[in-house]
């Protein structure tokens, strides 16, 4: 007789990109396995293959490409998927600012932790009189290519330069449009090139005020008795 099947609960939840209702479930005991191993390495690009292979059979909801997702949705997602697998709260570390090297174990509520948006902030850059650029949001497989595959002897504006280019949706004016997808990369790094330092502050601004994983921690400096707000920002911050 075959062993019976556990039932496992489901939930939903808001994807902070565009607002698409999901469904998930909890990630099982051979999914914690691969986060463990993952995280005993100490190897952020395999962390982060660990992180899109959970949220891949832990997606209910069809038709989601975990790859494609922006990374702030796959780290408010993963989030969520932890906290309702392992426990509503994470210990991390945090180093004091007033002195820089006293660490505080602080324990953090998941479900507090919310992506963060700027009231300022738009996908669409307008260069000048004429031409605008539709921007998309870094996928996962963008951030892993621009920060872990990346040639070691490239340049911060070869990696600044391949980072803009992946998230070019549109280049359009009131009579055409120019998709990004249909564009060469090497098309689009001459476009970006010949801008001018305000036109690119611009498109920097895009990336700089985008939503955020972003969480705000009280610590007390055992040493000093100081106590000080810490931003905690990103997925990695939550691992520590």
């Amino acid at each position: 007789m075959p062993l019976p099947k556990v039932n496992t609960p489901t939930y939903e939840l808001v994807l902070p990109s565009n607002n698409k209702k999901i469904k998930y479930r909890p990630f099982l005991v051979r999914e914690e396995k691969i986060l463990i191993m993952a995280l005993e390495s100490e190897d952020m690009k395999q962390i982060t293959n660990s992180v899109v292979e959970i949220l891949n059979a832990c997606i209910l909801t069809k038709g989601i490409r975990i790859n494609t997702l922006s990374t702030f949705d796959i780290e408010y997602l993963f989030l969520n998927v932890r906290a309702k697998s392992v426990g509503e709260s994470v210990e991390v570390n945090v180093t004091c600012p007033d002195d820089n090297k006293t660490s505080v174990q602080v324990a953090i509520d998941l479900d507090s932790i919310k992506v963060n948006k700027n009231k300022k902030h738009s996908n669409i850059i307008k260069l000048d009189d004429v031409l605008s650029l539709k921007m998309k949001y870094p996928s996962m497989d963008q951030f892993i290519e621009n920060n872990f595959e990346a040639n070691e002897e490239s340049s911060d504006i070869k990696t600044t330069l391949s980072m803009i280019t992946s998230c070019i949706d549109m280049i359009y004016n009131d009579e055409e449009s120019w998709s990004g997808s249909e564009s060469t990369k090497k098309e689009l790094e001459e476009f970006i090139e010949q801008l001018n330092s305000k036109q690119f502050k611009l498109i920097e601004d895009f990336f700089t005020t985008m939503p955020k994983l972003t969480h705000t921690v009280k610590v007390k400096n055992p040493q000093t008795e100081v106590e000080s707000d810490v931003v905690l920002e990103g997925l990695a911050a939550f691992f520590s």
